[in-house]
């Protein structure tokens, strides 16, 4: 005999994302470069703690954005145990459904819509 409670839940979808499994419609990587974007100056720690990724992971990623040429990174003159990123916005994007967008069309999104997660 069925459950009146599972007669409820058909046909309903649920409004918010599982705690136990979040997803969001950008990337980590979408999410780093906006938060590059928003400061210039962030520390790694602050990116991922922002972002709800490892340090480590972020340090992967702004590996492969710098591989990929969407990011430069130099140290600080006042500080050699920092760095100021600065964001190529003029590259497109790479996947094949967003390549006639730039970055800067990415980051519209991000950084004009405020510093809130």
């Amino acid at each position: 005999m069925k459950n009146s409670e599972d007669d409820k839940s058909v046909g309903k979808a649920k409004t918010s994302p599982s705690p136990s499994a979040p997803w969001t419609f950008l990337t980590n990587h979408a999410h780093v470069l906006i938060c590059l974007a928003q400061n210039p100056e962030s520390r790694i720690q602050d990116v991922a703690e922002r972002v709800g990724i490892t340090y480590r992971a972020v340090q992967r990623i702004l590996d492969e954005l710098q591989e990929a040429g969407y990011i430069s990174r130099e140290r600080k003159k006042d500080d050699a145990r920092s760095n100021q990123y600065r964001v190529n916005m003029k590259l497109p994007l790479r996947h094949p459904i967003e390549q006639h967008r730039s970055v800067a069309a990415l980051l519209e999104l991000g950084v004009s819509g405020g510093k809130g997660r």
